[in-house]
């Protein structure tokens, strides 16, 4: 068995692929000079956020997440025993070194102030967390009303007749600027509740684990079950169209595959006119919802695609003309979770009591944001900001810059910055952009690189491992645990009829899997079949509606895939690294939720069909 993973300087980029690191930022990439202090580290890679090598534009993402995790664990709230999550690129992919504090008069110092601003937070959450509502949906829309319009010939006349001293031409950068700005402002923001709401979940999970040596991770995890959050909302309005589709008697018409056709005939009766009108209705804002997590451009969202909403409407209508019951089993998951409460408190003496109250409040009160707010910045944010994004790339091709839209993307942040500005003073002195021509040339080159990094998987881990994994952050989130990397360094037998992960959803099912490698095979998935991904994305929900069970290879007791696989009844077995890899579409297996055991019941895969 190895003791350590690779170093980044001893594996070499693919072939097709040599001088990757030119694309990105020189603090995003490893270096000579940062050698020593990176062959040091442990980093495991972020697949569960970018599951393909990142373009150049798309790792902004990786400065603007580990910029705001880094600010508020660090400088903000002063977390006790860890500091950021250190980042880089290897190979187009995103990996992540958790930075841990472990002087104790350090641990001690730091946990005081975090007491104190913590605490703040902690009295005052219902209130704060109002107000971060409510700046999560002016920054919205701020971005909503950014432009970049072509360049015209001339200045409009206004801007001599309002004496105005400007060219509108700045604008163009200067908006530029302000997206990124507020893109940066916003992933301040998204940390500045989701750090606590761990905290408040871990300090309830290591109470549990103290008062009651025998319960499980899973038990603890389903006292906070049966929450109302709004992360469901986009897959509620799925089911209430579906039920519409019934009730006005049109649900036939969301048979056929193809969208066009679909809501053609819903606008050729007025009750399919009355069902479009909800349809429209619901797309803003539940439809600005990715496929996936979001964080890259070429991810649809359901309303770029509504083949994806629609596909799932079909499939619910189909259930409830069955004569199923497709509700989330809100009530069922509360009556078990109250029950569950009531037996562990029950052993408790009154103090332990009154402390195990306070803290399950405490965790049932910040919970929600952890799931909650995905709506407000992966996917709302991400959906304006990435639109604003091909809008600018529509302007470089309007400029003559560029050739095709998504050119762009082959550019980094502040090569761009350099770009507009090409553009911009040559169209004010009046002469051809001084960079086109080369960048032409470098983007081409950089389609090259890029088709060469996303045409390799990424290797779990790079560096030394630590003797415990202890960040709350690696093991709630990612499932990045002491056993999963005794996984990755070859630990386990591959020869062996079952493999673990970490309990996701409750209950045991068996039945064949259906390996899914990305969100646009999701359509493959059949009723009753066991669904085996990297990882789900909180969006998938209308899937679980079809898979009777769920295994990932990414994920915690904390990851969107095992808290919605909770919310939805599904037995689910997360973060077990390489079920992808290990499993065939076709083959049955026995997945037990309550102890993270998967379990392969025949060697050979069965006839469901390829693996996706």
């Amino acid at each position: 068995m190895n003791d350590r993973f690779p170093y980044f300087h001893e594996v070499p980029a693919p072939a097709g692929a040599e001088g990757w690191e030119s694309m990105y930022p020189y603090f995003l990439v490893p270096s000579e000079e940062t050698r020593e202090e990176e062959d040091s580290r442990f980093w495991f890679a972020d697949t569960m956020h970018w599951s393909r090598g990142a373009h150049p534009l798309d790792s902004i993402g990786a400065e603007a997440v580990y910029l705001g995790a880094g600010q508020n664990s660090t400088r903000i709230f002063v977390l006790p025993t860890a500091l950021g999550l250190d980042v880089r690129m290897m190979n187009g992919y995103v990996y992540i070194s958790p930075i841990a504090v472990t002087d104790p008069d350090e641990i001690g110092r730091r946990a005081e102030h975090f007491q104190e601003r913590a605490g703040f937070y902690y009295q005052n959450w219902d209130e704060l967390y109002g107000r971060w509502k409510d700046k999560m949906e002016a920054a919205v829309e701020s971005m909503r009303t950014i432009s970049f319009p072509p360049l015209g010939e001339l200045d409009p006349i206004e801007v001599v007749t309002e004496g105005r001293g400007r060219s509108t031409s700045w604008d163009i950068i200067a908006n530029y600027h302000r997206l990124i700005d507020e893109f940066f402002v916003v992933w301040q923001h998204h940390f500045e509740f989701l750090n606590l709401g761990y905290g408040g979940y871990i300090v309830f999970f290591q109470f549990c684990k103290g008062a009651f040596p025998q319960i499980s991770d899973q038990e603890i995890a389903r006292m906070v079950a049966g929450v109302d959050v709004l992360a469901f909302r986009p897959d509620d309005e799925l089911r209430r169209l579906a039920q519409l589709a019934i009730d006005l008697g049109v649900d036939e018409v969301l048979s056929t595959e193809d969208t066009e056709p679909v809501l053609a005939a819903m606008g050729a009766t007025d009750a399919g006119r009355r069902w479009l009108k909800e349809y429209d209705g619901a797309r803003h804002p539940w439809f600005n919802y990715f496929a996936e997590y979001g964080f890259t451009h070429d991810q649809d969202t359901w309303n770029t695609n509504p083949a994806i909403p629609l596909r799932n409407i079909a499939r619910y209508a189909d259930r409830l003309a069955a004569g199923e019951d497709i509700a989330r089993p809100v009530e069922r998951l509360r009556a078990e979770r109250d029950e569950l409460v009531d037996e562990y408190r029950a052993l408790l003496t009154p103090e332990e009591a009154a402390q195990f109250d306070e803290l399950l409040n405490l965790s049932r009160t910040v919970f929600p944001f952890i799931e909650e707010h995905n709506i407000y910045v992966e996917h709302w944010t991400h959906a304006v900001f990435f639109e604003k994004l091909r809008e600018l790339g529509d302007f470089l091709v309007a400029a003559g810059f560029t050739s095709q839209q998504d050119d762009i993307f082959h550019i980094n942040r502040f090569e761009l910055d350099t770009v507009l500005f090409d553009v911009v003073e040559s169209w004010a002195i009046g002469v051809s952009a001084r960079g086109k021509k080369r960048w032409v040339k470098e983007i081409e080159r950089r389609r090259g690189i890029m088709a060469a990094l996303q045409a390799q998987s990424a290797p779990p881990a790079y560096g030394v491992p630590p003797a415990e994994v202890t960040d709350p952050f690696a093991v709630m989130n990612y499932g990045v645990t002491t056993e999963r990397v005794k996984d990755w360094l070859g630990s386990s037998d591959s020869e062996s009829d079952t493999f673990s992960g970490i309990p996701g959803g409750p209950g045991v099912v068996e039945g064949p899997v259906r390996v899914l490698r990305s969100e646009k095979n999701l359509e493959d998935l059949q009723q009753g079949e066991i669904l085996v991904a990297p990882i789900t994305a909180p969006s998938w929900a209308a899937a679980f509606s079809v898979a009777t069970g769920v295994i990932t290879d990414i994920g915690g007791m904390m990851c969107h895939a095992a808290i919605v696989c909770r919310e939805y009844g599904i037995p689910a077995v997360v973060g077990t690294g390489f079920a992808t890899s290990r499993l065939t579409t076709g083959q049955r297996v026995r997945v037990d939720g309550n102890t993270g055991v998967v379990t392969l019941l025949d060697d050979q895969p069965g006839q469901s069909g390829e693996d996706g």
